[in-house]
């Protein structure tokens, strides 16, 4: 005879197998894949971190290059050698230049017994000269051209150099005569007072332009040799 009550009960042992089945079959392969369910959404990529705002920094223009400054003078000058008015005798007319080569002193006759004393650099040994020239030309920051002698003794020197606060005339530059020989300023005013140059006479820059001011082309120019010396001169620097 059929019970309903046992077929109700196998049914359930049945469909609950199944489901067991169903569940570890499903479980196997998703331990070693798991299955996404929903593909379609992707993960979003990491931010980067936010910048900081820089500042708003206006449009400058590239400074333009100064133009040459005269006051290139920087070192300490000794008393004795900066500017200044003295007690000199002499028979020469005002207005004219005296080179005091043994004691480094430029004299701009003023007349009734006084000078404009400047201290100077002159000629090292075997380059000092002596004699009477006048001042033929004038020029304001001169170019360079060291004559052929100088090339020869020194050949690393550049063969022409502009006018500037690096060119070694300096500011100001004053020709004697028809010879190599200038009084002109330098770009190493520590010089002044020795006996470096190739002959030509160096002032301060300062200095230079101050005479550049007072004298005029045809002014008589006077060096004195190394063997004139004067006591009141003060004392030699050698």
């Amino acid at each position: 005879m059929f019970n309903l009550d046992t077929f109700k009960t196998y049914s359930r042992a049945v469909a609950f197998g199944a489901v067991a089945i169903s569940a570890i079959a499903f479980a196997g392969p998703a331990e070693a894949a798991p299955v996404q369910l929903f593909p379609f959404f992707q993960p979003l990529p990491p931010m980067a971190a936010p910048q900081p705002i820089q500042p708003y920094q206006p449009y400058q223009a590239a400074p333009s290059q100064a133009a040459p400054s005269e006051d290139q003078d920087t070192v300490e000058m000794p008393a004795r050698f900066r500017r200044q008015t003295v007690s000199y005798a002499t028979r020469e007319a005002p207005g004219t230049i005296i080179i005091d080569t043994p004691n480094t002193y430029l004299y701009y006759v003023l007349g009734n017994g006084q000078a404009l004393r400047y201290g100077i650099g002159v000629g090292r040994d075997g380059f000092t000269w002596s004699g009477i020239q006048s001042v033929s030309k004038k020029a304001e920051w001169p170019d360079w051209t060291p004559p052929p002698e100088m090339i020869a003794r020194q050949p690393y020197l550049p063969r022409h150099m502009a006018g500037g606060p690096g060119n070694p005339l300096g500011a100001r530059a004053m020709y004697l005569g028809g010879t190599i020989y200038r009084i002109h300023g330098t770009n190493a005013p520590e010089t002044i007072g020795k006996h470096v140059s190739s002959g030509c006479i160096r002032m301060t820059n300062d200095d230079v332009t101050d005479l550049y001011s007072r004298v005029n082309v045809g002014t008589k120019v006077i060096v004195l040799p190394m063997t004139e010396r004067r006591a009141d001169l003060g004392a030699a620097t050698r």
